[in-house]
């Protein structure tokens, strides 16, 4: 992200704090939700993904004088509101669902409150964020779900934009990848890294063994080797013969992968390498990898499907006005309506502590909770300074625990319907 976030902008955003601004309501206290009508055809739930990054880039929402003075130029803003923005700063509040939590039609996710200048125009910069990482951090997490226990390597990054590798490398570790691939995302965030060699490298050399040996004598024979450039069967004998039992993993890319993992593990096993772990990649989705459940495989690689959300690559999220001055608007266009006024979520949960749903009241309502039902939103932005989003290992530990406390259904790969429902 860049020291400036303020032109991630759409252009009507700024034509109506003009407008606002001329005619006097643009410090009309506002509150604006995100939220989503649906999930992804089929999709049981979302997940929360994207609000470090948003709060990080909202304290960086401020104008240039340079980017002032082409927003005046291009006739983009007038004198008035290019005084406006050369002191803009965000100074309401912001509340929200903590990152990696599940999330299901028609709530919050997201709340801001602030005048309408302030609030208006950071439309597009949060919708951006959350669409993505929320898309990429649901489509991971059913990944995780069909692994069970066994851990996945993020290596998304020549799948899409190099700014959108670190933040789907974030999103992903968050709901409970291992590691990525991602340097970037390792220096950024702290990411475990991991990663050994390519078919190039196999191919580079004048044999397969000249290749191995020289990837173990520099990595150690606890690296992994990718044996399937030529012959499975093949590689993993040569494998074996240079860096003996001891290997540490073997990498299949290729193949009907559930043949070749119990092909592979009853070779390995034979050559004395019972410890010797495989690992396989191969344009996985959380269907392959389920596939995968009961073959020999140690390890996964997912790459392209988590970058584009295994095709919804975006989470359909909305920013709309729900208040104005304490008065709940709302629009109602057909499909296109929402719940006036300013709102606060619960989860229900039995006493096992399992959730049964979600319930949304008008902040106003007076509602008391319960025992039984848990307060969604946390404090984010106080007086337009950050004040209590997770950290990133914070908020993976928060999903571990959110979506263990959802019912079984909501857990299914299969398509049907959202796994909780909202009432209120």
């Amino acid at each position: 992200m860049p020291d400036s976030s303020a032109l991630y902008t759409d252009r009507y955003e700024l034509t109506m704090l003009s407008a606002a601004l001329a005619d006097g309501t643009a410090q009309r206290s506002c509150t604006f939700e995100a939220f989503t009508r649906r999930l992804p055809d089929g999709r049981r739930f979302g997940v929360v993904a994207g609000t470090g990054r948003l709060i990080e880039a909202i304290s960086q929402f401020r104008f240039s004088a340079q980017q002032i003075d082409g927003l005046r130029s291009s006739g983009v803003v007038d004198q008035r509101s290019a005084e406006y923005l050369a002191s803009y700063q965000f100074t309401g509040d912001i509340t929200g669902f903590a990152e990696g939590e599940p999330y299901f039609p028609y709530s919050p996710i997201l709340s801001v409150t602030g005048t309408f200048a302030e609030a208006v125009v950071l439309e597009t910069l949060i919708l951006s964020i959350l669409n993505h990482d929320s898309a990429v951090a649901a489509a991971a997490a059913r990944m995780v779900i069909a692994a069970e226990d066994r851990p996945i390597i993020e290596m998304g990054s020549r799948r899409t934009h190099e700014q959108a590798a670190v933040a789907s490398a974030r999103a992903a570790y968050l709901v409970g990848f291992a590691s990525t691939s991602n340097l970037a995302a390792g220096e950024r965030y702290g990411i475990p890294t991991a990663g050994t060699a390519a078919h190039a490298f196999t191919l580079l050399h004048d044999t397969e063994e000249a290749a191995f040996a020289s990837q173990i004598h520099t990595s150690g024979v606890g690296t992994t080797l990718l044996v399937d450039t030529y012959d499975i069967g093949r590689g993993i004998a040569k494998a074996i013969a240079i860096a003996g039992p001891e290997l540490g993993a073997v990498r299949i890319d290729s193949g009907d992968l559930v043949v070749m993992a119990r092909q592979s593990r009853d070779q390995l096993d034979e050559l004395g390498a019972t410890g010797t772990r495989i690992v396989v990649s191969g344009d996985l989705d959380e269907y392959a990898i389920a596939a995968l459940a009961a073959a020999p495989v140690d390890a996964y690689g997912a790459g392209t499907a988590v970058v584009v959300g295994s095709g919804a690559p975006t989470a359909g999220l909305v920013y709309k006005l729900v208040e104005v001055d304490g008065r709940p608007v709302e629009k109602r266009s057909e499909n296109k309506g929402g719940r006036g006024g300013s709102k606060v979520a619960y989860r229900r949960h039995r006493e096992s502590g399992t959730a049964t749903e979600d319930l949304v009241t008008l902040a106003s309502s007076g509602y008391e909770p319960d025992e039984r039902d848990r307060l969604l939103s946390i404090p984010l932005m106080r007086g337009g300074e950050p004040v209590g989003a997770l950290s990133l290992e914070e908020a993976r530990k928060h999903h571990r625990q959110a979506i263990q406390a959802l019912p079984w259904e909501a857990l299914k790969l299969s398509k049907g319907d959202p796994g909780l429902t909202v009432a209120g």
